[in-house]
């Protein structure tokens, strides 16, 4: 049995795989013309695709569910086999920020569906395109497979009324991975209400980059996360943002360190936020 691949791939280690048969590059780029971008300059071969359609499913009542909830797993699954990516696919994802946003969102998801072969480009578009990777502007299509298929997500979920009941709970964690000034309610850019959780603490998502927009190494990385978590078990911490998607960014980071996924709460902050709940600041 071979052992877990890193959920991590450098634009060089990418660029001698590339010629794999069972590669699937998927751009997953965000912001009002993502697609319009990506038709103009993308990743040789790589599939777009939209956060807001393909890996969420937005509901008119952000209070429930938040932004960007989940879509339901058959859809998501129809999604996969659309994108020709099938259970032994090596799925490569790259968006424009990092990996900070959309990229870590479908990396986890595809985790969460039981996918063994999937990586996030580090340093996103930016650095593969550094590294020589070859970009183009043509229609890519997708492979023909069969349809793809799971039952149930298999990280760990939390919803609004957990993190509520465990919140004040000192065996428990729930981490906040927005930026400090969103954090402590000085500015609130997407969403109605400044603020957080009460009880949650900050670990903001950049720290898990470098100066240059990489990922720190797995050694860095886990020294970070050892301190911050504590001795909580995995199971008693819950991290969020603000929709549930840059909050995948920070599970990425701890999954790159080796250690265990902890519960993501989707409905995140824009879900809190809207449903008369406590709302704490500083």
């Amino acid at each position: 049995m071979n052992p877990p691949i890193p959920p991590i791939i450098s634009p060089t280690e990418l660029i001698n795989f590339y010629h794999n048969p069972g590669l699937v590059l998927a751009d997953v780029r965000t912001g009002p013309n993502a697609k319009e971008n990506y038709f103009k300059k993308h990743l040789e071969g790589a599939l777009f695709v939209d956060l807001d359609t393909q890996l969420a499913d937005i509901k008119e009542d952000v209070a429930n569910g938040g932004r960007h909830p989940l879509p339901e797993i058959n859809v998501f699954a129809e999604t996969l086999t659309k994108l020709g990516i099938s259970k032994q696919s090596h799925v490569v994802i790259y968006d424009d920020k990092n990996a900070a946003n959309a990229a870590a969102r479908f990396w986890w998801m595809l985790k969460a569906a039981g996918h063994q072969h999937v990586q996030v480009i580090d340093g996103g578009m930016q650095a593969a395109e550094k590294s020589g990777f070859p970009t183009g502007s043509r229609i890519e299509k997708p492979k023909m497979v069969l349809p793809y298929s799971f039952d149930s997500w298999q990280l760990p979920l939390a919803d609004m009324q957990e993190v509520e009941k465990v919140s004040a709970d000192e065996n428990y964690m729930v981490v906040d991975v927005r930026d400090a000034a969103r954090y402590r309610g000085e500015q609130e850019p997407i969403d109605l209400v400044a603020g957080h959780i009460p009880g949650a603490v900050n670990i903001p998502f950049t720290n898990n980059l470098d100066e240059h927009g990489l990922f720190l190494s797995p050694a860095e990385l886990k020294k970070i996360y050892q301190i911050k978590l504590g001795d909580k078990a995995t199971s008693n911490i819950i991290v969020h943002c603000g929709s549930g998607v840059t909050a995948c960014h920070s599970l990425l980071a701890i999954a790159y360190a080796g250690m265990e996924i902890p519960k993501l709460y989707i409905g995140s902050w824009s879900e809190w936020s809207r449903n008369n709940k406590t709302i704490a600041k500083g």
